[in-house]
């Protein structure tokens, strides 16, 4: 791992010493060994070009490279969250949610800087750490390039090929969990490919709702596949072509001994009723979801003398889909509601770099994306009498509810890096983004970062970056409210849609090589935020919903160290965070009249608010064994106390420690062979993740518990 606030300068203080070696490669060349290593040193070429175009001057960035996935206890096996959540200021949250630097979500997909559509998912994970070569989490003040989700931008670069090869893995252990899988890459000619598949099927699908090992219902079906082709036409050129999909259905884990507990009529003295029946056992509750994805992305790339352009296609595919239990969800929640939703989305991203002069590379962007989402819910209600709140019947009825929208999004950007001296560097630009959705909103955001490096080995950055993040498009909630009135799903609050959320975000931070191998670094931020958007998962259905405070405020610190040298590896980060609202604006319908009149006229923390989270990690290799582990701490989510403040409490700190251990067999009968061994949760810490409380938060989720994982790989 490797952490670093100015990732891309070097690319630009140097003149990309690849290009210097293609110079020495026979321009004629006669035997297959050279047209495969000039075909290696163009691909590098174009790979090292491709990364001038979106820089992250300013940004702090956090790189985890193949190998360093591997280190990590379960290696490639395990969910691309995990692997994320081991960088600095990122706190875990249920159904794999990540939050970074204080933000509900607010984070970007990218594979090879292309912009992957956001989906509707909850608990499944599109991509996997199989296909990444290297992923990236920059955040902070982020370049011109970089827009609409910017709480992290999560860039993976995927696996190109470039050597013939594969293997295939069995993995599996506690929870009845079975992971096969398998991955090949080549090259012919200057052609290249690489494709991987995998099916995870797992009985804790979900986070344990109740702190038991394996959950009641709670099984889980996972199936991914990943495939990505590249053509280099000429030394100038080249296409490339990524395809991928996820299938994945989950079973909504059930608590024992819960019992219904509605009540309706004067003075709220009636137990609701349905088709005879008050009581309904929670253990033999049967909810279900399913979430698919499809993807794909076609890209063209040109570089020659200065200029280097890239333009992409790129379009998704997804679709949740809730299937309730009919009388326990109506017993338990009021409603029972069947939901589908799905999201078709495409677009266009087209961007350059131009090395005007020695101290001057000019930048600029173009992207484009259209959304067409449905949404068609079939909802289970009892009636109650508007005057009295009394049943009317015990019987169901049915209400419907569909509605489509289309939205489009328009993002331009241009932005100059000026080297004023050999140490210092100034990139500033501005991005205009137009949404036209729920609501027609835009803004004009001027970034402007400074990267200066005082002496050798250190790196000193500040920043100021002015954000326009619209609402989740595919989220956004369409139902009309005054169908459900004088229901069991009536709502206290009215329903006003999102706005887009506008920020100002300032950064500053620093890096010190301290000794060979050895790097730290500190890095804050201040933001000030204008309809600061959130999330909560409301009712049985797990779909989140967002929503509006009129101001928020988010502000932290985070330490970071990091060791390479050897066979020793090492990292470790520390944050404080702090993150809050007032005043709840949009989607007034999933709160209760005293939480809307409490948040009006105060503060409050975050539901996903931690004020300390860190992260560890430590491996050694001795010949072809490793050993190492790594930990997460987090000083608990919030939740609403004894007192009733909403989120005025927070959940117990804990600390989960995972160990690993893998021995690689190069030689011998079956060689070359890898197996590992992996405890997870290695001193069985029972913690809540969440607690049931808090706004916005849905049902109780624990951490894992202690799990015992093994693997077995066989190259071929």
């Amino acid at each position: 791992m490797r952490h670093a606030s100015w990732a891309a300068l070097t690319l630009a203080l140097g003149a990309l010493p690849v290009t210097a070696v293609a110079a020495d490669q026979p321009s004629n060349p006669t035997r297959a060994g050279d047209t495969v290593s000039e075909i290696v040193v163009t691909a590098r070429r174009l790979n090292a070009a491709r990364a001038q175009i979106q820089p992250q001057i300013g940004a702090s960035v956090y790189t985890v490279t193949a190998q360093a996935i591997q280190t990590m206890p379960g290696g490639d096996n395990a969910q691309l969250s995990q692997v994320v959540l081991q960088s600095p200021g990122v706190a875990q949250d249920s159904f794999g949610q990540l939050h970074v630097r204080g933000e509900h979500n607010g984070l970007q997909f990218r594979l090879d800087g292309v912009i992957l559509p956001e989906g509707l998912s909850v608990f499944s994970q599109a991509l996997n750490p199989r296909l990444a070569q290297q992923v990236q989490l920059i955040t902070g003040a982020l370049p011109a390039q970089y827009g609409l989700r910017t709480a992290g931008i999560i860039d993976i670069t995927s696996k190109s090929g470039l050597t013939n090869g594969g293997d295939i893995s069995i993995y599996g252990g506690s929870h009845g969990e079975i992971e096969p899988s398998i991955e090949y890459g080549g090259s012919s000619g200057s052609l290249s490919y690489f494709g991987s598949a995998s099916y995870l099927g797992d009985d804790l699908g979900i986070e344990s709702p109740d702190g038991r090992s394996t959950p009641l219902h709670d099984h889980t079906n996972q199936y991914q596949a990943f495939g990505y082709v590249q053509d280099i036409l000429d030394p100038d050129d080249r296409v490339s072509l990524i395809l991928g999909a996820s299938n994945e259905t989950f079973q909504i884990p059930n608590q024992e001994g819960l019992t219904p507990s509605l009540v309706f009529g004067p003075g709220l003295g009636e137990p609701l009723m349905v088709n005879g029946q008050t009581t309904y056992p929670s253990a033999d509750l049967d909810e279900n979801q399913t979430e698919i994805t499809y993807y794909a992305v076609a890209t063209w790339q040109h570089t020659v003398d200065r200029l280097t352009t890239q333009v992409s296609l790129f379009g998704r595919y997804s679709s949740l889909r809730f299937t309730p239990d009919p009388l326990g969800d109506l017993l338990f929640n009021g409603i029972a509601q069947y939901a589908f939703k799905d999201d078709i989305a495409g677009g266009v991203q087209a961007e350059g770099v131009y090395n005007l002069t020695d101290a001057h590379t000019l930048r600029a962007g173009f992207i484009g994306e259209v959304d067409d989402a449905s949404s068609r819910t079939s909802s289970l209600v009892i009636a109650l009498d508007p005057t009295t709140g009394s049943q009317i019947s015990d019987q169901p009825e049915t209400i419907i509810d569909n509605s489509a929208k289309m939205s489009v999004t328009a993002s331009v950007y241009v932005q100059d890096e000026w080297k004023l001296r050999s140490n210092l560097t100034l990139n500033y630009g501005l991005r205009f983004d137009q949404y036209d959705g729920y609501r027609d909103e835009n803004q004009l955001s001027p970034r402007v970062n400074a990267v200066w490096l005082p002496w050798s080995g250190t790196t000193i950055h500040a920043g100021y970056a002015r954000y326009f993040s619209p609402p989740p498009f595919e989220l956004v909630g369409a139902e009309s409210v005054t169908k459900f009135a004088n229901t069991t799903a009536a709502s206290e609050g009215q329903d006003t849609t999102p706005y887009s959320e506008r920020a100002n975000y300032f950064d500053v931070g620093a890096s010190q090589k301290v000794a060979a191998g050895l790097t730290v670094g500190i890095d804050s931020y201040y933001k000030i935020v204008k309809d600061l958007i959130d999330e909560g998962q409301f009712g049985a259905p797990i779909i989140l919903t967002p929503f509006n405070y009129a101001r928020g405020l988010q502000y932290g610190v985070e330490f970071e160290g990091s060791y390479n040298r050897g066979p020793w590896s090492a990292y470790a980060n520390f944050a404080w965070s702090v993150a809050k609202g007032e005043d709840i604006i949009s989607s007034q319908f999933n709160f209760t009249a005293a939480e809307l009149a409490y948040i009006a006229g105060h503060y409050i923390f975050l539901d996903h608010d931690q004020t300390y989270t860190s992260s560890a990690g430590l491996s050694y290799l001795w010949g072809g064994t490793r050993i190492g582990g790594d930990l997460i701490y987090g000083s608990g989510l919030r939740s609403t106390g004894a007192d009733g403040l909403p989120n005025g409490d927070h959940l117990p700190g804990y600390v989960q420690v995972n160990f690993s251990l893998s021995h690689r067999f190069d030689s011998g009968p079956v060689g070359p062979i890898e197996i590992r061994a992996d405890l997870i949760n290695g001193f069985d810490e029972v913690y809540q993740i969440r607690n049931g409380t808090g706004v916005g938060v849905g049902a109780p989720q624990y951490g894992p518990r202690r799990g015992v994982f093994v693997g077995l790989t066989k190259d071929f």
